[in-house]
């Protein structure tokens, strides 16, 4: 039956027409064919089988390949583009340091890389100290040196006359003078005689006798601008930092709004003239200098006229440091000031002397010379910071009695402030403020 099925479908279309009848030839012909392609059939159907059997599921196929290189492959369509992204989203991302090995160079033996420089962390801004706390650091070395020798001297001792002798000596000894010493002994023996007394009886009780001597010299330097410029004559022995006062006070002046003009008759040195320069420059003040050696007396003549036809408000003139011990370098400070005098008789209006805390009991011998020579009326104490011998200014201020306008603590330009009488006794004391 199935031979009969194979024989109709392979002698579909090729029946003979009708009305003719087969030959012997044909039959024979007929069945060869049949014999034939049903072997080859049978052949082809095994085969495929066995390929279904054996074979590997079907594979997709792969995309052709364009005809052209030069032209660009087709986009993915959006499914793939999402595919793509979703597996770059799952792997995980590489680092910075993976990133840095993957691009170092491999080196050879005994070479390294060089680690790459730490990157700038921002500082933490710096608070800035008030003006007590600067004074109290600058006076460190007085306070500790005064009060440590204090209080060994009260460990497990009263008030006696023994004890009241050996703190004077102290105080003498710390520059604050004999004066201010018998001041501080007395008070401390009404108060505490016979008793227990500890160090810091004996610091509130000096601190509060340095104050009352400091008291009535703690002035602000007065300018009378009616009579314009007010002429401040800075003098002073070499290394007392004159130059640098005159810059710091020209600042606050000229930061006041007011006209300032700088004159430097330093003429001895040049480094001195140049630093006024650069002063006058700093601070917008109007400079006057001269040739290195010319006569100080002519520049303040001739800086005192430019002055008042500019209308500066204050005119400062730097001098040549002198020691208080010659007289013949002495005698041309009196020139300067017979010189202005004869321009304006009130001239110089303040004669300011510049001191150096650091030099102890000299610095009230150059007081007294320099007073007497040029008329000093008003003081500046510089170099308190770093110095054990800061007391001098009371012992000055005790004998003296002159105004003391300005102290400075440091090189900067905001080192110098007015002199407070109860910060520096306290200070000085190792009180609290």
């Amino acid at each position: 039956m199935a031979l009969g099925f194979i024989k109709k479908v392979f002698t579909f279309g090729k029946d003979k027409p009708s009305g003719s009848a087969p030959t012997e030839h044909d039959a024979s012909a007929s069945d060869e064919t049949l014999h034939q392609t049903g072997e080859d059939q049978a052949v082809a159907d095994l085969t495929s089988e066995d390929k279904a059997k054996t074979s590997p599921p079907e594979q997709e196929e792969a995309p052709p390949l364009p005809a052209d290189r030069d032209e660009a492959p087709e986009a993915p369509s959006d499914t793939e583009a999402k595919a793509e992204q979703e597996d770059a989203e799952a792997m995980p991302p590489v680092g910075e340091k993976e990133q840095a090995s993957l691009a170092e160079p491999a080196l050879p033996k005994g070479f390294a890389l060089g680690t790459a420089a730490p990157e700038d962390v921002p500082e933490e801004p710096v608070q800035k100290l008030s003006w007590f706390q600067r004074l109290r650091a600058g006076l460190f070395r007085t306070s500790s040196q005064l009060t440590g020798q204090i209080t060994a001297l009260f460990t497990k001792r009263k008030l006696d006359e023994d004890t009241l002798q050996d703190l004077e000596d102290l105080l003498i000894q710390a520059d604050l003078g004999v004066e201010t010493a018998m001041r501080i002994t007395d008070t401390l023996s009404s108060e505490r005689y016979g008793k227990d007394v500890t160090g810091e009886d004996v610091a509130r009780i000096m601190a509060s006798e340095i104050t009352k001597v400091l008291k009535p010299v703690a002035r602000p330097l007065e300018l009378d601008l009616s009579h314009k410029p007010h002429v401040i004559l800075v003098v002073g022995v070499n290394g007392t930092g004159k130059t640098t006062t005159i810059g710091k006070l020209a600042a606050k002046l000229s930061g006041s709004g007011l006209k300032v003009m700088l004159a430097a008759g330093d003429t001895f040195r040049a480094a001195a003239i140049e630093q006024l320069k650069i002063w006058a420059d700093r601070t917008g003040s109007t400079f006057v200098g001269t040739k290195l050696g010319a006569d100080a007396a002519g520049l303040a003549y001739d800086a005192f006229e430019r002055a008042k036809a500019e209308s500066s408000d204050v005119l400062i003139i730097d001098t040549a440091g002198r020691l208080q011990n010659k007289t013949e370098l002495m005698a041309e400070l009196e020139k300067i000031v017979r010189v202005l005098g004869k321009l304006d008789p009130d001239a110089p209006h303040t004669v300011l002397q510049t001191l150096d805390a650091t030099t102890g009991q000299n610095a009230m011998a150059q007081v007294e010379i320099f007073r007497n020579v040029a008329g000093v009326n008003g003081l500046v104490m510089t170099k308190l910071d770093g110095t054990a011998r800061g007391g001098i200014l009371v012992a000055i201020a005790a004998r003296h009695k002159l105004p003391v306008y300005f102290i400075g603590v440091g090189e900067g330009i905001d080192d110098l402030e007015p002199f407070e009488a109860d910060d520096f006794a306290k200070a000085i004391a190792g009180v609290n403020a």
